[in-house]
C-alpha cells in the first residue's frame, strides 16, 4: 500500500514580507556621553537606570540583573514613557527630565532624588547595572 504525499503550496511558496510601521523610538544605543538616573522601589532597591543622549537621539532603560524579575517587570514603564515622549518628538534629554520630574516616591518605582548624573558612555552605565 503506497501512500502519495500531497504538499501544499502555502509551503513551497515563497513567503512575502510586509513592513509593519512601527512606534517612534530612540535609538538603543550610543557611544556618546549619556546623562541617567537610578530608579529603585520603595525599599531603596536599585532595580535599574534610564538614559539619555541628544546627539544620537538615543535613550533607554538598562536593568540592574540583580533587581530580578521586578526590575525587568518595572523597566517597561520607562520604556514606555520614552516612546510616548518620542511620539510626542521629545528630545532624549527632555524626555528623561519629565520622567525625573513626573515620578511618584509612593509609586512601586521611582526615581531616585539627586540621582541624575553623567557617564562618558553607555558602557559605564551598563557596568553598573552588572553589579551585583
Amino acid at each position: 500500500m503506497s501512500r502519495e504525499r500531497h504538499v501544499s503550496p502555502r509551503t513551497t511558496e515563497p513567503l512575502r514580507f510586509n513592513e509593519v510601521a512601527s512606534a517612534p523610538h530612540y535609538a538603543r544605543s550610543t557611544d556618546k556621553p549619556v546623562q541617567f538616573v537610578t530608579v529603585a522601589n520603595p525599599q531603596g532597591t536599585v532595580l535599574g537606570y534610564v538614559w539619555a543622549n541628544d546627539e544620537d537621539d538615543a535613550a533607554g532603560w538598562k536593568v540592574r540583573r540583580a533587581g530580578g524579575d521586578e526590575a525587568f517587570n518595572r523597566g517597561a514603564l520607562y520604556v514606555s514613557k520614552l516612546r510616548d515622549a518620542k511620539t510626542r518628538g521629545l528630545r532624549p534629554t527632555a524626555a528623561l527630565a519629565e520622567i525625573v520630574r513626573d515620578t511618584d516616591p509612593a509609586g512601586p518605582s521611582h526615581v531616585v532624588p539627586g540621582s541624575l548624573r553623567q557617564a562618558p558612555d553607555l558602557g559605564t552605565v551598563k557596568n553598573l547595572a552588572d553589579q551585583d
